[in-house]
């Protein structure tokens, strides 16, 4: 249990009154509880650990930075602040000196004639400086052109404070197009944090170098470049002048991935092994120039996920964080070893992210950020041997108010068998109330990508909103999704509509024999989840009473050719190497596209259907939905339609987030109503 209440008494109006207050009593919480920005978006401790920085919008109606003295007595500062733009990306130059960049979280499509850009400023708000401008031809109030540089650059790598002096210079590449517009080169340069003035690097890279792996002082050890069809890796150790090209493979994967570099000149990479190609961290032998036979990290059942902790000056590996169904530290180090099962005897049941500085030290000071399936989150100080007038534990805020982990769903991570004998993990969200053996109404929730992994062992608002309205929520992990091992996600090549959908039903059927899940079912998601939504009420009728699918792929012409008139931002390099041989090419797989295309069998879809688009969306374009309303209403079926006006790929204005929310559970209360 905490011992102690939170000194910052200052800044505590700003984020929350006590985070331990008593929970309000259990009701059912607004949408808007759900779905708003987060109170506390970003936390950082300084190189010190003396001072952190954190953003949030708790004091107005934008995201602005704050800096806590965590020393007995300090005050809080408020930073930087703007009207109309918030900050994001926050990191500690030095002890008296941040970066941050700005964007419009409130604007929806972003104008793309604006960047982030790249400011700093003190810790005591002062010195706010633009380096990177985020318009061309800026300029200032005088109407002078800005000496910030040019929005082609960006930041890259904010090298380690030294142990003697204050850094001033952080690395920023320097985006170089190619004549043909498909390809661009990433050139590092040094920054100063002060003046704003840049100086060339000696890397003297390889070209079309798109990509660098640094060490702790901002040494390049990797380089990617990618060609028309292929990429590389080249590697330069620290007795090594010239690059040396250690792996290289086509645009979808290569036979080993540069991870990264520790400051001894040890450079760590991952690579599949085992029947199902589960990624695995090595270590990568200089002597061969090849990985090494032994794994460094594995996790078995899922592909190595996660990061090399380095100790801050000496660049020496500390320990690893992973992610397998949940999030988990081990530390090599064994003082933080201590201080992380101490910090998890006192906060069980959560993952509790620890960030230690002078860490082994009788000072140590500790940022935890402690969360759980249930809890989106707080931030605390810890002190193992806290000083004369400090607190052991000090709360600073919760990642967003309103929220009572007593009235969440639990999570639950499965693995069952699909029809044709392969594994399929999934994800389980029973709604809190319902009687063991008896089956709920089930909301079969379809993530995007697909190419990616869709769930983990934490608190996701859309699931825990389905679950507080009563709905069972299943999350399959469908062949074809990353995480889970090369075998997984290869075997959804090509598989759109055909045995990635039998996997979304499996984890239906399997759900429905465990008397989990009930006959009053809906399929439902985004993107790739709107397609599969789609296709289920085609495929497996008989399955589902209703759908939902919002940003939907309905066209895989479409979404595989492209359309002169259709406005997207797929690359002609996916077009021509990626999507036919991951979605099927637009000639030889020409009637298997049209077999599984939604916008051609839109007669078939008899099930009520919510169907939600943005209407500046650049990679599903509204003509994705058009198309299958149009064809829908010709066999004398109109869907629910909604299209949000200056949105993109998914809802980021806070009132378009209420108002789909809203639909979505009108929606399900009619066609699969809980009572």
């Amino acid at each position: 249990m905490v011992k102690s209440v939170s000194i910052l008494l200052a800044f505590l109006w700003l984020l929350a009154a006590n985070v331990f207050a008593a929970a309000p009593p259990a009701s059912l919480l607004a949408a808007e509880v759900f779905f708003r920005d987060p109170d506390v978006v970003d936390a950082l401790m300084s190189p010190s650990g003396k001072r952190l920085a954190i953003t949030t919008a708790r004091s107005g109606a934008r995201i602005g930075l704050y800096i806590l003295d965590l020393s007995p007595g300090g005050k809080p500062v408020h930073a930087a602040q703007f009207t109309d733009v918030d900050v994001r990306n926050v990191a500690w130059v030095h002890e008296d000196r941040l970066l941050f960049s700005v964007v419009d979280f409130t604007e929806g499509v972003p104008d793309p004639n604006v960047r982030p850009g790249l400011f700093a400023v003190n810790a005591d708000g002062s010195e706010v400086k633009e380096l990177i401008s985020r318009k061309h031809n800026s300029t200032t109030k005088f109407g002078t052109k800005s000496a910030a540089l040019d929005p082609n650059h960006q930041l890259l790598k904010v090298p380690a404070p030294k142990a003697d002096s204050a850094n001033e210079e952080v690395l920023v590449g320097k985006l170089i197009g190619s004549p043909s517009g498909m390809l661009s080169a990433v050139v590092p340069l040094w920054l100063n944090v002060t003046t704003g003035k840049t100086r060339a690097t000696n890397f003297q890279p390889p070209r079309e170098a798109v990509g660098w792996l640094f060490d702790g002082a901002g040494v390049p050890r990797v380089v990617f470049t990618r060609s028309d069809k292929d990429r590389s890796a080249y590697w330069r150790g620290p007795d090594m002048t010239e690059w040396k090209k250690i792996v290289q493979g086509d645009l979808i994967e290569l036979p080993f991935t540069p991870h990264s570099v520790d400051d001894m000149g040890n450079l760590f990479v991952t690579q599949q092994e085992g029947p199902e190609g589960y990624a695995v961290l090595k270590r990568f032998e200089l002597a061969t120039m090849q990985p090494a036979a032994e794994p460094l990290v594995s996790t078995p059942g899922f592909d190595f996920t996660g990061q090399l902790i380095l100790e801050r000056g000496t660049g020496a590996a500390q320990g690893v964080r992973v992610t397998t169904d949940a999030e988990t530290t081990v530390w090599f180090d064994g003082a933080i070893r201590k201080i992380q099962e101490a910090v998890d005897r006192d906060l069980p049941g959560h993952v509790n992210r620890i960030s230690c500085r002078r860490c082994g030290q009788p000072d140590a000071v500790v940022l935890v950020r402690s969360f759980s399936d249930q809890s989106p989150g707080r931030l605390l100080i810890y002190r193992p041997t806290p000083v004369e007038g400090q607190p052991q534990w000090q709360p600073v805020a919760f990642a967003r108010r309103g929220i009572d982990a007593k009235q969440m769903a639990r999570v639950d991570f499965k693995r069952i068998q699909t029809r044709d004998g392969k594994e399929l993990p999934l994800w389980i969200t029973q709604p809190q109330g319902v009687e063991a053996g008896k089956p709920a109404p089930t909301v079969v929730l379809v993530h995007g990508g697909p190419w990616v992994r869709g769930g983990s062992w934490a608190w996701n608002p859309m699931t825990q909103f389905l679950a507080s309205r009563g709905y069972l929520v299943i999350e399959p992990e469908f062949r074809g999704s990353r995480g889970y091992g090369a075998t997984h996600f290869k075997a959804g090549w090509k598989q759109w509509g055909q045995t990635m959908q039998d996997d979304v039903a499996d984890a239906l059927l399997w759900a429905q024999k465990e008397k989990l899940a009930s006959g009053k079912a809906c399929i439902a998601g985004g993107s790739y989840g709107g397609y599969s939504t789609l296709m289920g009420l085609i495929r497996h009728p008989d399955l589902y009473r209703c759908g939902l699918a919002w940003v939907a792929v309905t066209d895989l012409n479409l979404l595989v050719k492209g359309s002169w008139w259709v406005n997207d931002d797929t690359t002609a390099l996916a077009r021509k190497h990626t999507i036919p041989e991951m979605v099927g090419d637009a000639e030889k797989d020409a009637d298997m596209l049209a077999a599984n295309s939604p916008v051609l069998l839109a007669s078939q879809i008899r099930a009520p259907l919510l169907l939600a688009f943005g209407e500046e969306d650049k990679r599903v374009p509204l003509a994705h939905g058009t198309r299958l309303r149009e064809a829908m209403q010709k066999s004398g079926f109109d869907p629910e339609w909604v299209t949000y006006p200056h949105e993109g790929h998914g809802w980021s204005i806070l009132k378009n987030r209420i108002d789909f929310a809203n639909r979505v559970e009108a929606f399900l209360a009619k066609h699969i109503p809980v009572q």
